[in-house]
């Protein structure tokens, strides 16, 4: 079978894989997208993205009020004795499932003539400045450039013999939605032993509950509900929350093996983006920004490169690596400085406590790890 054509394909339909396809196809350019999920999914997610993504978004079309998103300016931690800590957020941010968030931008996609196909890739080749993919259905494709937007950890990042992947990542997330009382202005992070875990509500007026733990804590418990009320409900803000709340998942989502090992944002001549390039840590609440960014770093190179005026492919791979490192490189330092401290259980208590005596420190570290808006 003849392989198909395409100037771009992006492996993976999640944020960064979806604004990636999004921008290119307004630059003309035909893609393929590859997903191996249905749309809408839901997704282990703190689903809280800062403001700074609001301009390019404009740019790609969408507005997330349109879709119920819900405007948050307020953030509010609480500490492992049930102190709170208060803070305005600098720039701001909003609420938005990524059952809603994914399933719209997918739609946004398809109008503007990106070609999605669900399947999983289990083979990229590079030779002679092209790209062959192959899925698991048996279609082969080509193109000039393709991009990893495929998320957290995948077959292909095993293929890559990525060093990350090597490594056991002791973390495990777990994700519910409920519906209770809960401000829509207001995200928060509220800590327990070997863990956190966010709130903020989302459309549909419904407040998702996102926590990450040690699985090494976690697994010493028969079960998610022996864990929380063992562990988790500690915290009373957690407890009061998760039980003056109806509980709308069946079951609870999980994420093990989550890894915020450095990562490179150029594999095999391929582009990572989002997940794939390098994560935040969950504590500084600001993956689904970097997805957004890092997508709109890659989409305009690659666009410069198509149409010439970046002149060769070496160049392209250098510029994305520098950009991509000099917009996230100091943010993923503060964030891995962050969780360490926080998981040192003799000195996070103390750090809270210097928190609450000089609460202007907050808003200066959340600047840390978001970024300014983006111009589009």
């Amino acid at each position: 079978m003849e392989a198909q054509n395409f100037d771009v394909i992006i492996i993976g339909g999640g944020l960064a894989g979806l604004c990636s396809a999004i921008h290119l196809s307004q630059s003309s350019f035909k893609v393929l997208l590859i997903e191996k999920n249905e749309y809408p999914k839901h997704k282990v997610c703190g689903e809280y993205v800062s403001n700074e993504v609001l301009p390019y978004l404009d740019f790609l079309g969408f507005d997330p009020l349109e879709f119920g998103a819900k405007s948050i300016s307020n953030f509010e931690l609480t500490t492992l004795n049930n102190k709170k800590i208060k803070a305005k957020l600098p720039l701001g941010g909003f609420g938005m499932s990524r059952y809603e968030m994914d399933f719209q931008l997918y739609k946004l996609a398809i109008s503007k003539g990106v070609e999605v196909l669900k399947d999983s890739v289990i083979d990229v080749n590079f030779e002679a400045d092209n790209f062959k993919v192959e899925t698991k259905s048996n279609k082969k494709f080509q193109s000039k450039i393709v991009i990893g937007a495929f998320g957290k950890r995948s077959n292909l990042d095993v293929q890559f013999n990525r060093k990350f992947i090597k490594k056991k990542s002791p973390y495990l997330g777990v994700k519910i939605h409920v519906s209770g009382k809960f401000p829509e202005d207001k995200v928060a992070l509220h800590n327990f032993k070997g863990g956190y875990c966010g709130v903020s509500k989302v459309e549909n007026n419904h407040i998702n509950l996102c926590y990450i733990t040690d699985f090494e804590s976690f697994k010493k418990y028969k079960d998610i509900e022996s864990f929380q009320e063992e562990v988790v409900f500690k915290n009373s803000t957690l407890k009061e929350i998760f039980n003056n709340s109806e509980i709308q998942f069946e079951n609870p989502l999980t994420i093990s093996q989550i890894s915020f090992e450095t990562k490179q944002p150029i594999e095999n001549h391929i582009i990572m983006c989002g997940d794939s390039a390098g994560m935040i840590h969950p504590l500084c609440g600001n993956g689904m920004g970097m997805a957004i960014r890092s997508a709109q770093l890659a989409s305009e190179l690659i666009i410069d490169y198509l149409q010439g005026k970046i002149e060769s492919r070496e160049k392209l791979e250098k510029y994305y690596a520098k950009r991509w490192q000099q917009t996230f490189s100091f943010r993923l330092k503060i964030g891995h400085t962050i969780a360490y401290l926080f998981r040192q259980n003799w000195l996070a208590p103390k750090l809270l406590i210097m928190l609450r005596w000089f609460p202007f420190l907050v808003p200066l570290i959340i600047k840390t790890t978001h970024g300014k808006p983006m111009k589009a």
